[in-house]
């Protein structure tokens, strides 16, 4: 991966941790998430008319299926995600969610794709698993309800991490849809999923503006871009280099959650979350 592709990871990375700062703090349900998803699809609309009308790019049956099929994803990402914040942590859920996808994706090909992976990826995904344990302790253990609920909700939302993440890859390296145009897409795939909802609970909707008006449009701005940042890397990167580079968010995310919301167990999360790091480096490599 070439230095414009690191730096663009990177910054990517900031930005991907500060807008989960900023959506535990808002809590908001799946208003919040109409509201921020709606405003970036006004906001990134400019952008993403100008790329469709100057690089005219090939949109037919199948990059349709890819963008509906993200939207779809995106949805239940950020679905489960607010459901994890609001029972947990930032700095429990966040790498949770950042870190299990690539788990969850190396024992599903071990287990029904009969794949072998080296010494060293099965070595980060122990790696992983440790990380996930320091930062938990036993997950089966805790006695509070809320606390086991949130641990599940990260897990699944790292299960659609995964998926979106192929979904987006071949959207944009194999049928070329810009990196722009495809966010914006599926930004607006998921407004159009979440409008019935939103209709019928137009209260929540204006409650969660009023509230809460700061954070939507920060994240409305952060979100999109990080993604974009992401995705354009994916262009001229591969993305296994790109999946445990932009996984330092990770480290950024529980920084945010100890400093800035005061989270507990500093220490042993933020030791969890470089184990977890690690763990990713060694698996993208092996």
């Amino acid at each position: 991966m070439n230095s414009f592709a690191l730096l663009l990871v990177v910054t990517a990375a900031f930005c991907h941790a500060a807008w989960n700062l900023l959506a535990k703090r808002a809590c908001g349900g799946t208003a919040f998430i109409w509201i921020f998803a709606s405003l970036s699809a006004l906001l990134y609309f400019p952008l993403a008319l100008w790329v469709l009308l100057i690089e005219k790019p090939n949109i037919s049956t199948y990059q349709i299926v890819l963008i509906l099929g993200s939207a779809v994803l995106h949805s239940v990402y950020f679905i489960l995600l607010d459901k994890g914040y609001r029972f947990g942590d930032l700095s429990v859920i966040y790498p949770l969610a950042r870190g299990t996808g690539p788990l969850l994706s190396i024992v599903t090909a071990i287990l029904f794709l009969g794949e072998q992976p080296t010494p060293i990826a099965l070595a980060g995904a122990i790696l992983i698993g440790i990380g996930i344990l320091v930062i938990t302790g036993n997950p089966f253990s805790h006695e509070e309800t809320n606390a086991r609920k949130s641990i599940v909700y990260a897990l699944f939302c790292g299960a659609t991490i995964a998926g979106y993440t192929v979904v987006d890859k071949i959207a944009v390296s194999t049928y070329l849809i810009p990196p722009l145009l495809m966010d914006w897409s599926t930004n607006l795939g998921r407004v159009i999923l979440l409008t019935p909802y939103s209709l019928k609970n137009w209260t929540k909707v204006k409650e969660q503006w009023t509230a809460h008006k700061k954070e939507a449009i920060a994240v409305a701005i952060l979100s999109p871009l990080a993604y974009i940042l992401v995705l354009t890397a994916m262009v001229f990167s591969p993305v296994s280099y790109i999946a445990p580079a932009r996984e330092v968010s990770i480290l950024i995310g529980t920084i945010l959650g100890a400093k800035l919301l005061s989270e507990s167990d500093f220490r042993s999360r933020l030791v969890g979350a470089g184990t977890m790091l690690i763990g990713l480096v060694a698996l993208s490599i092996g």
